[in-house]
């Protein structure tokens, strides 16, 4: 009896592993909360992997919560990113289920960089944080209240899922 359930519990074990990042032709999908000082609201991204530590993708926000503005436009909550990564979760090899990626993003509002980590509990599943921060700034006046939505230190956190 003893032997069954080592082998049982070893089984489990190889059945619930997960890889953070598989390399070329890995997808994943990020949903969550975007915090920052002037506002709050949605995250979504999308990445896919070009090879073994690098890939590629897009993020959406939207700014739901906006602090003193009752007349913030659309074009004014709303960005859209494109986004290189370089996944070296398996490089560190802190843990097989354990992503570390810093990156680059080029936006609506602004060019800026990115460092997020990610924790796979299952093949599908796990959670994820992210800082973002704006490198140059696309008006470089001074930004009104409405512009700082997008152009300032952020964090995010929530889901992540493999697509694969």
């Amino acid at each position: 009896m003893k032997n069954i359930m080592i082998i049982a519990c070893l089984l489990t074990g190889y059945l619930v592993n997960a890889q953070a990042f598989s390399g070329s032709g890995d997808t994943k999908m990020q949903i969550g909360a975007s915090l920052q000082e002037h506002a709050t609201g949605l995250y979504m991204s999308f990445d896919y992997g070009l090879g073994e530590n690098f890939s590629i993708g897009a993020v959406s926000s939207y700014a739901l919560g906006v602090a003193s503005i009752t007349d913030a436009k659309f074009q004014d909550r709303f960005d859209v990113k494109a986004r290189f990564n370089a996944n070296i979760g398996n490089v560190l090899n802190i843990d097989e289920n354990f992503d570390l990626y810093p990156g680059i993003n080029f936006s609506l509002k602004n060019f800026g960089g990115h460092v997020g980590a990610r924790y796979f509990f299952s093949k599908g599943f796990g959670l994820f944080t992210e800082a973002a921060f704006p490198i140059a700034k696309y008006n470089n006046d001074t930004l009104t209240y409405a512009e700082k939505i997008n152009n300032q230190f952020v964090v995010n956190v929530g889901a992540v899922f493999n697509l694969n």
